[in-house]
């Protein structure tokens, strides 16, 4: 009986260490957004763009303005300024308030835009890295105006969870500023 038991453990033990043992696969979450489609905001404001039917466009007195995205939590905050002789002033306040992110940024790109037929010169900034704000654009036509816009997420940041999202609404942003038009 004692070799039985021995023979039993020695054959279990050869037996179960037949297979390979892998470790369990981490699974991805797989985000799906709507196509987007647009419709063009009307205000007194010095400008019109177009933006998502999927968000809220809210305008205030001095024509700065929210575009709210309920669903993904987010809104673009977009900043009106007037050009007074001070076009080059305003546009360092500007990329001063985007480079304040190279702290906590992994990189800052830089994509610059011209549409020489509408007048509209600018750039769009996509910041990488737990960041307050991912997504920043400032455009000129280089006389009278300036309008910048920055994405925030009603989150604390945390880069690798919301870059579908940035993604998305990167997209959005962009067509924001291939539609602007000053009046």
């Amino acid at each position: 009986m004692k070799n039985f038991g021995i023979v039993l453990i020695i054959t279990v033990l050869l037996v179960a260490c037949n297979g390979e043992t892998l470790p369990k696969q981490k699974p991805y979450l797989k985000l799906q957004y709507p196509l987007a489609s647009y419709k063009i905001t009307n205000s007194n404001c010095p400008y019109n763009f177009e933006v998502s039917n999927l968000a809220t466009v809210n305008f205030k007195n001095n024509c700065w303005a929210t575009v709210q995205y309920p669903n993904l939590k987010a809104t673009i905050h977009i900043t009106y300024r007037a050009v007074d002789n001070n076009l080059e002033e305003i546009l360092k306040e500007v990329e001063k308030l985007t480079f304040e992110h190279t702290v906590k940024a992994d990189v800052i790109n830089a994509v610059p835009y011209e549409n020489l037929e509408k007048k509209v010169f600018g750039k769009l900034y996509n910041i990488e890295g737990n960041v307050a704000t991912n997504i920043q654009f400032r455009v000129t036509d280089s006389v009278k105006h300036v309008l910048s816009g920055s994405l925030y997420f009603y989150a604390k940041p945390n880069y690798d969870s919301i870059v579908p999202a940035i993604k998305y609404l990167e997209k959005d942003m962009m067509h924001l500023v291939e539609t602007l038009e000053w009046k």
